[in-house]
């Protein structure tokens, strides 16, 4: 498949740290045929002591809600656009969360999330998590996650993803 856009260079010469780290990720994927729910808990830390606005990637996510240490934002809270989710005052140190739905049957672009004939398949580098959620999609933002799968039994009999199998549960609804 064809990549959208040319793929920009980004030289040494031009780096700057990150506005903010993100120190731990869970994420829960909810695979059913013809949509994907994933919900996502970050916890996140402000990087020096700027008042600089949290800005993550997150492309071609169709978005349910957003939250701050808990509390859901109004939409008036935050920016959603060109696809860069934008909330301007956030504590030094907090829990982001984001529930966002995703279309792996539809992605053709062999990047986040994506299903190859009977397989769902993932592609993170260099830029692809952003379209599974919200995140500071850059390879010097490392953080420890827990990913937890959910799918039909029939149709995704082997459930795995990177790391360690932490549990494995099945589910009364045949999950």
């Amino acid at each position: 498949m064809m990549r959208e856009g040319a793929p920009k260079t980004i030289y040494r010469k031009d780096y700057t740290e990150p506005d903010f780290l993100i120190s731990d990720v869970e994420l829960a994927f909810e695979i059913a045929d013809g949509n994907t729910r994933v919900t996502s808990s970050l916890r996140i830390q402000r990087n020096g002591s700027h008042k600089r606005s949290l800005v993550l990637d997150g492309e071609g996510l169709g978005l349910i809600s957003v939250s701050v240490d808990g509390g859901k934002l109004d939409e008036g809270a935050f920016k959603y656009s060109g696809g860069k989710l934008t909330i301007d005052a956030v504590p030094d140190d907090f829990a982001f969360g984001a529930v966002v739905d995703i279309q792996p049957e539809t992605n053709t672009s062999l990047e986040g999330l994506y299903r190859s004939r009977t397989m769902y398949c993932t592609q993170c580098e260099a830029e692809g998590y952003r379209k599974i959620t919200f995140g500071l999609d850059r390879p010097d933002v490392l953080a420890t996650y827990t990913v937890t799968l959910s799918a039909d039994k029939a149709s995704c009999p082997v459930l795995l993803s990177n790391g360690n199998e932490m549990s494995r549960t099945d589910l009364a609804d045949g999950r």
